[in-house]
């Protein structure tokens, strides 16, 4: 029997069959089977957040000063940042977004434990804070925060903002399959990059189609006094982890 990484490599060279009924079918059965656990933790972390943001403004900007700040329409239009301000923002939350990654690794592990009928705790979703998986975690998501930023920067400089975009959507699509690939296949970032790129470029309207459908479902959370949001937001684990199922599986 061929190994996981042999296998995968035959599926860069020759392709694999893909329908976007059994990949949507998979995912929704699977975010039936997390939506209240992975909904709620959603929704109390969110607050817990925020609880430590209001705290770390008081005590750092003052929230009077913070009120005083976004009542002016003028202080909230991005012509009028510094570029230290800009680029202390751009850093603060591509790191921000890279020490997170690892939690939302977590849910896809929670979709993937319920999909397999195995418990699945609080800690399921804490558990790629593990230096071995950080680290290559925190540099994939490096990496493509980076390259996003970096190219939409250039479009909108170039004064077409519609090519970065563009080129937003599609990074998205090509790197979809990143970070399974390293929780699952323990995969390096830099290969998990390659590999995601090649294996997706064998399929990606499908892909790009069953993305979309993902973005549209949790958007439908904000019409539901917006704490939908917070339930309809694991349908896009539930996504990530059907698209990687269907194609590379679990059976090696």
């Amino acid at each position: 029997m061929k190994s996981n990484r042999e296998y995968i490599e035959n599926l860069q060279k020759n392709g694999y069959p893909l329908t976007f009924e059994t990949v949507f079918n998979l995912a929704f059965e699977n975010y039936k089977k997390i939506v209240i656990y992975a909904g709620s933790l959603f929704l109390v972390g969110t607050a817990l957040f925020t609880i430590l943001a209001i705290i770390i403004l008081h005590y750092t900007y003052g929230l009077a000063n913070f009120q005083e700040l976004i009542q002016k329409p003028e202080n909230l239009d991005p012509k009028n940042f510094s570029d230290e301000f800009i680029t202390a923002y751009i850093i603060s939350m591509t790191l921000l977004g890279c020490m997170m990654h690892p939690l939302f690794a977590g849910f896809i592990k929670m979709a993937h434990c319920a999909q397999k009928d195995e418990e699945f705790h609080v800690s399921t979703i804490f558990g790629y804070y593990k230096w071995n998986y950080f680290k290559e975690l925190f540099l994939v998501t490096l990496i493509i925060s980076i390259s996003n930023t970096g190219i939409s920067f250039i479009m909108e400089a170039a004064g077409i903002p519609a090519l970065g975009m563009l080129a937003s959507v599609s990074i998205s699509v090509l790197t979809v399959l990143t970070v399974p690939l390293i929780i699952f296949s323990d995969y390096s970032a830099i290969e998990s990059i390659r590999t995601s790129i090649n294996l997706t470029l064998k399929q990606p309207l499908l892909l790009l189609g069953l993305l979309i459908m993902a973005y549209l479902f949790c958007i439908t959370g904000f019409f539901i006094f917006f704490i939908g949001l917070f339930f309809t937001l694991p349908f896009l684990y539930s996504m990530y982890y059907a698209i990687y199922s269907s194609i590379i599986g679990f059976n090696r």
